[in-house]
């Protein structure tokens, strides 16, 4: 199934979603609240989600004046690719990490934290970026952003059946209480199982082959991915949330709690094994 569809589905699913949750919330008047606030979600989805996404982050455009090389970088390896420049930004976060974004390769993103530029070297930086661009070449990146803001507003949905559930304590008539319950306790699993249709952990070994090809050498993408899995752990992210884990080269969420249901990367040693297994261009 290609993105194309994949997203189309996601939109979809998000609708019925929102639709269905505003009847047992609010009757008729819930059902067309939700649908404005579904077709609002779905142009935001396709349209901003990349923007939503950056500034969730607080992440910061960068230029050629401010970080040379990093530019140069990047550069290098989108026209070693044959792809457009894209935009490029810094995560003010220490934890070690990086994700790509956009909808398609002409409006695309790289972001980078602080804290993966100063733990890697030139090379191991550059492999990472490598394996960003090749999500950008291999067109993932609108599935991913998507399907992350589709996480979000699931989340929304969750806070309002809580505040649905407060507010009716006082009227015992309200038989919408037990409703709005049901739809908080089951909208963690929905979430995640919304990302795991979405991702699939084949993408992240695409994208570390065709981004070792796009770098040049194999061994040091697979350096970063092992210095990364440390580090992560030792300096863990200081905003991380499940909604957004598969967009990283490296799962914010390891060794974390309930990070088995969201874990849409594959294991470390079997991305490195396979990466040193790869010939050096």
């Amino acid at each position: 199934m290609n993105n194309i569809v994949k997203t189309t589905l996601l939109l979809g699913l998000l609708t019925g979603l929102f639709i269905a949750a505003g009847s047992l919330l609010g009757g008729q008047n819930g059902v067309m609240i939700a649908f404005v606030m579904a077709i609002a979600m779905n142009v935001g989805s396709y349209w901003f989600s990349d923007t939503i996404v950056l500034k969730m982050h607080r992440a910061q455009e960068v230029t050629r004046d401010s970080h040379p090389d990093i530019i140069a970088m990047v550069e290098r390896l989108a026209t070693r690719a044959s792809l457009p420049m894209p935009r490029v930004y810094i995560i003010p976060d220490e934890s070690p990490n990086a994700f790509a974004t956009g909808r398609n390769p002409e409006h695309a993103a790289i972001a980078f934290s602080e804290g993966i530029i100063r733990t890697l070297s030139p090379n191991e930086l550059s492999g990472v970026a490598g394996h960003e661009l090749a999500h950008v070449q291999n067109r993932d990146i609108l599935i991913s952003t998507v399907a992350a803001c589709i996480a979000g507003a699931i989340s929304m949905l969750a806070n309002m059946a809580q505040w649905a559930m407060i507010f009716g304590r006082g009227n015992r008539d309200d038989d919408r209480n037990p409703i709005g319950s049901l739809i908080a306790i089951i909208i963690a699993p929905i979430a995640a199982m919304l990302i795991q249709m979405a991702i699939s952990r084949s993408r992240e070994y695409l994208a570390d082959e065709l981004g070792a090809k796009i770098h040049g050498n194999p061994l040091d993408l697979a350096s970063a991915l092992n210095r990364l899995h440390t580090k992560i752990d030792e300096i863990p992210p200081e905003n991380a949330h499940p909604a957004m884990a598969h967009m990283y080269i490296m799962s914010p969420l390891t060794g974390r709690q309930f990070s088995n249901l969201f874990r849409t990367h594959p294991p470390v040693e079997t991305r490195v094994e396979r990466l040193r297994n790869m010939p050096v261009h």
